[in-house]
């Protein structure tokens, strides 16, 4: 079967296509057929050795699949050969099948299809954990995201509606911002592409107080870092939620603790994918809502385009260079 394969660490053209031997699974593991992979944008950190989790090489990239099941290995009981499933599989998805634990698949509603499923799971259960979990967000409060055309962003656009905010989109083109509008946004802004000088900063800042009306953000959705992080902190309103979701703008922001204190708001860690093993009860009841919410037509992926196996390179450099709009997909069958 083909794989997609970081061999050694560096940007998407250093990756491979080989064949590698199938598959089989060991106790408490299926195989999958892949039909789909998403693309996210932990998988362009973790081929250069810059995310969190370090696989060692070889592997592959792919940290959400679409598939069927294909073969199941000894003590699997919850999933059979045949049904659809998606899989949270943190590497490895970029590749024509793949052994991974039960527990780390989820069947799949008639009414979606491989590659939309396939870019469902790690973007709506972050920002649901984000959103439900962390924030415990109230109907017609205001949710300012950051990102909000990407994969996470717009997922929080989407579920920030559902779930009754008033929802204000920030994104780095007007395209992207009106992305944001089509799925839900109530209002959206235009912020310059980093660095930020002082006063972008402070313009920044006062952007987002004047879209809320002067109070500042309840809740601050922010998966970009970087130079954004300190003005979005000081529009923060009081009892406000900034949500650390990522970093997007590559530097890992340092930022005045006063600021919490005057402004008596939280600054909120998420971690979706340790929170999905260390509450699994809870993480099931979130997924249940997330599927509840898709059947209801409340959200959807929006996937702006599709590659094959062999232009994964391609796609993950549109990634890196955020151009991607919602998700990119990979079609593996």
């Amino acid at each position: 079967m083909k794989a997609v394969l970081c061999k050694e660490f560096g940007p998407p053209e250093k990756l491979v296509i080989e064949d590698v031997p199938s598959p089989e699974p060991k106790e408490g593991e299926v195989v999958l057929d892949v039909h789909a992979a998403a693309v996210n944008f932990p998988d362009v950190l973790i081929i250069q050795n810059l995310y969190q989790f370090k696989p060692p090489l070889p592997f592959s990239p792919g940290g959400e699949v679409s598939g069927q099941v294909a073969k199941v290995g000894a003590g699997v009981k919850n999933v059979k050969v045949g049904d659809r499933v998606i899989g949270s599989c943190g590497w490895n998805g970029f590749r024509e099948e793949l052994a991974i634990e039960e527990a780390r698949v989820q069947p799949i509603p008639d009414e979606m299809d491989y590659v939309t499923a396939s870019a469902f799971l790690m973007t709506y259960g972050t920002s649901h954990h984000a959103l439900k979990d962390r924030a415990q967000i109230k109907p017609g409060e205001t949710l300012v995201v950051l990102g909000a055309a990407g994969g996470v962003g717009l997922a929080a656009v989407e579920l920030g509606k559902a779930m009754g905010a008033k929802v204000i989109a920030g994104a780095s083109s007007e395209d992207k911002v009106q992305v944001a509008k089509d799925h839900g946004a109530d209002d959206g802004f235009v912020y310059p592409s980093g660095p930020l000088s002082k006063d972008q900063q402070k313009e920044l800042s006062e952007t987002i107080k004047k879209l809320t009306g002067g109070q500042g953000a309840d809740v601050l959705y922010d998966p970009v870092g970087g130079d954004y992080a300190e003005p979005a902190l000081r529009a923060m309103n009081w009892d406000g939620r900034y949500l650390v979701v990522g970093f997007a703008a590559g530097d890992i922001p340092k930022v005045p603790l006063n600021l919490a204190l005057l402004k008596g708001c939280q600054i909120v860690g998420v971690f979706w994918g340790a929170f999905t093993g260390r509450e699994r009860a809870r993480h099931e009841e979130n997924l249940r809502e997330l599927m509840d919410l898709f059947k209801a037509g409340k959200v959807k992926p929006h996937v702006s385009k599709t590659y094959k196996l062999e232009e994964a390179a391609e796609a993950l450099n549109e990634m890196a260079g955020r151009k991607v709009k919602g998700k990119v997909v990979l079609k593996v069958r």
